[in-house]
C-alpha cells in the first residue's frame, strides 16, 4: 500500500472539510445581515419616509391656503422655511441650518437617539420645542409614529428668522393641517407665545396679540409665566399630568426657547445630539434641559444643527433633500450585529469539531 499517498489523500480531505465549513459561513455572513434587517435601522427608515410624506403634506396644505412658497430662501420647496423678518420673529436665525433641518433622515436620528437614551415601545416622551425648527417638530412626531412612543409636547409658536414666522402659516396651521389629514394625531399638550421670558417681550404688539388669539381658538392650554422657575414648574407638572403616572423616559429639546434653555451659561456646554450634564446651575436659572437632567431623564438636544449633521453625518444644507435612508447616519446601524455574533460563534465551534473529529479519525488509523 502506498502510504504517502494515503497520506496526501487525507490531508486534502481534511482541508477541503475546513475550506467547505469556512465557505458556508462566509456566505451565511454575507447574506443573513441583509435578510434580517437591522430592525433600529428599518424603524429610523420608516420615521424618515413619515416625515418626508409630512412635509409633502404641508407643502400642500401651504399652497392651498394661498401662502406661496420662496423657492430663493426654500431651495427645496419644502414649505418648511419661513421668513426673514415678520411680527412674529423672536430673534436671529441661521437660513441655511433651517434648510438642513428639512431633511427627512433627521426623523431616522432622532429614532436612534432615543432608543440609545433607552427608549421602548410604548414609553412616553416629553418635548419642549420653538417654533423655529417646525421640521424638527415634524421630526420627532414621526419618530414617535414609527417608535410607537407617546410625545407630549409643549411649543412656543414665535419662531426666529426662517422658522415658523409667516403670520400666513403659523406652527398651528401646520399642526392642525397634519392632523386633519391623519398622518400624526398628536397635538401639543400647551402652547406658549416663545420669544424672550416666554411672552413674546421680543415680538412686536400685534404679532403678539394675533398669536395669543390664536393659541386661544385653539383650544389647547395657554402657558404664559415669565417667572424662569414657575414656567419650569408648570412645565413639569403638564409633562407628569399628561404621562398618567407613567415613567418619562426621554426629553427632547428642539430650538433654543427660553423656557427650555433657562438663564445660565452653562447651557452653551450643553453638546447637540444625547447630551452628558453633569455641572448644574441654580434652580431659579434651570431651564427644562437641566430640570429635566437632574431628574435622569435622558435629554437629546436638538440645537447648533451644524454640530449635530456633522455629528451623525448627515448633510449640510444639501440640495435637493436626500431621500429617506440615504445617509451616512445608517452607517451607524448598518448590521446586525448579533446575527454576526451567532455566526461567528457557529463558525469557531465546527471548525474545532472538525479539528477534533480528524484528530480522532488520525488516532485511530
Amino acid at each position: 500500500m502506498d502510504y504517502t499517498r494515503a497520506g496526501a489523500g487525507t490531508k486534502s480531505v481534511r482541508i477541503y472539510v475546513l475550506l467547505s465549513i469556512s465557505i458556508v459561513f462566509f456566505i451565511a455572513a454575507r447574506i443573513f445581515p441583509v435578510r434580517g434587517l437591522n430592525p433600529l435601522k428599518k424603524e429610523m427608515v420608516e420615521a424618515s419616509q413619515l416625515m418626508a410624506q409630512a412635509a409633502e403634506i404641508l407643502r400642500t396644505c401651504r399652497e392651498a391656503n394661498g401662502v406661496p412658497i420662496d423657492r430663493t430662501n426654500d431651495i427645496n420647496a419644502t414649505g418648511l422655511i419661513g421668513v426673514e423678518f415678520s411680527s412674529i420673529t423672536t430673534s436671529v436665525g441661521q437660513l441655511d441650518a433651517k434648510r438642513t433641518s428639512a431633511d427627512p433622515n433627521f426623523a431616522g436620528l432622532l429614532v436612534y437617539l432615543l432608543r440609545k437614551a433607552g427608549v421602548r415601545n410604548g414609553d412616553v416622551i416629553a418635548v419642549g420645542a420653538s417654533g423655529s425648527f417646525p421640521a424638527l417638530i415634524t421630526a420627532v412626531l414621526a419618530a414617535s409614529k414609527a417608535m410607537e412612543i407617546k410625545p407630549l409636547i409643549i411649543c412656543s409658536i414665535g419662531a426666529s428668522q426662517w422658522g415658523a414666522n409667516n403670520p400666513d402659516f403659523l406652527l398651528l396651521d401646520m399642526q392642525r393641517c397634519l392632523a386633519e389629514q391623519g398622518i400624526f394625531s398628536t397635538l401639543p399638550i400647551a402652547y406658549s407665545l416663545g420669544g424672550n421670558k416666554d411672552i413674546g417681550e421680543d415680538m412686536s404688539e400685534p404679532g403678539r396679540e394675533k398669536l395669543a388669539q390664536e393659541i386661544r381658538k385653539s383650544g389647547v392650554l395657554f402657558l404664559s409665566e415669565p417667572d424662569l422657575e414657575k414656567n419650569v414648574a408648570w412645565r413639569i407638572k403638564l409633562y407628569q399630568k399628561g404621562a398618567d403616572l407613567s415613567p418619562i423616559r426621554a426629553f427632547v429639546n428642539i430650538g433654543g426657547s427660553w423656557a427650555n434653555m433657562g438663564t445660565d451659561s452653562r447651557i452653551l456646554e450643553v453638546k447637540p445630539g444625547l447630551a452628558h450634564i453633569v455641572d448644574f446651575p441654580p434652580v431659579e436659572k434651570q431651564g427644562m434641559i437641566f430640570a429635566m437632567a437632574a431628574k435622569n431623564v435622558p435629554v437629546i438636544h436638538c440645537l447648533f444643527i451644524k454640530g449635530l449633521a456633522r455629528k451623525y453625518g448627515l448633510e449640510w444644507d444639501p440640495s435637493p433633500l436626500p431621500e429617506p435612508g440615504e445617509s451616512r447616519l445608517y452607517s451607524l446601524v448598518a448590521g446586525d450585529k448579533k446575527i454576526f455574533l451567532l455566526i461567528a460563534a457557529g463558525y469557531f465551534v465546527c471548525i474545532f469539531l472538525a479539528a477534533l473529529f480528524i484528530k480522532t479519525a488520525d488516532s485511530l488509523t
